[in-house]
């Protein structure tokens, strides 16, 4: 199934404790004056329009963003990529998480990039041109897997499929446990969203039992419109770099104040 538009959902609360916790991440990475990887399998198109039609038709971004903003300080890197995307495409522009990478990167470290969809992964070309960046209209997960362990070996990967499918929730365990087994330096951040039928549960404890060392954050926003089955989201870190744990704890205080 192919059906998933993000568009419509761009910049929701989700989309803030996903890529907070993703410029965080890549802020500690990029202390260090070493080269690194970035992987992402599900990329999307990299780029959004909160005034577009699809944003507008859900106005999730109004109920995430537009209020969460005020929450980072303004030297945070993901309020910093938010400024400086701003300043290129637009006050309306809002970045998926690969161009939130591309913005926090240098040109010494390596994007891959994947999405299996046409007109997404047209998109995507076309928004994240760089010569240090790979993009590919493939499989994710089955891309992971052929470049593990990736050149440079320090780096991480962003695990964020869509959900369409629920035999995600059995294989996704399984693909994450032999990513780790060929890249067992690599951090991996799995995004899951926390939906009222409980579909992530066994997923979850099967993931705890291979990965007892990882971070867990999950975070609960009221649902975006009536009937809607997303009640909050997660991620799973593996390999968590420092102090992401005590910057999760206190986005979860930002969050409970909802």
């Amino acid at each position: 199934m192919l059906s998933y538009q993000h568009s419509f959902h761009a910049g929701n609360l989700a989309d803030v404790q996903k890529h907070a916790l993703l410029a965080q991440a890549l802020d500690y990475l990029t202390r260090k004056d070493k080269p690194l990887s970035y992987i992402e399998t599900h990329a999307g198109r990299g780029l959004y329009d909160l005034a577009g039609d699809e944003a507008q038709k859900t106005g999730e971004a109004a109920k995430g963003i537009d209020i969460a903003e005020s929450w980072f300080p303004k030297d945070h890197a993901y309020r910093r990529a938010l400024t400086s995307i701003r300043a290129l495409h637009g006050d309306t522009s809002y970045p998926g998480s690969p161009l939130i990478a591309q913005t926090l990167l240098r040109d010494t470290d390596k994007l891959h990039l994947a999405d299996l969809h046409p007109q997404e992964y047209a998109a995507l070309r076309s928004n994240l041109r760089a010569p240090n960046t790979k993009i590919y209209q493939q499989d994710g997960l089955e891309l992971a897997q052929s470049l593990c362990p990736p050149d440079p070996r320090r780096g991480m990967m962003l695990i964020d499929p869509p959900w369409e499918v629920k035999s995600d929730y059995d294989t996704i365990p399984v693909q994450m446990g032999k990513l780790a087994r060929k890249w067992n330096v690599g951090i991996l951040m799995l995004w899951y969203p926390i939906l009222t039928d409980g579909l992530h549960h066994p997923m979850l404890d099967r993931l705890d039992e291979l990965f007892p060392e990882a971070l867990r954050h999950e975070v609960k926003f009221p649902p975006a419109r009536k009937g809607h089955r997303m009640t909050g989201s997660g991620m799973f870190v593996v390999n968590p770099p420092w102090g992401l744990s005590d910057f999760a704890k206190s986005l979860s205080q930002r969050f409970a104040k909802l």
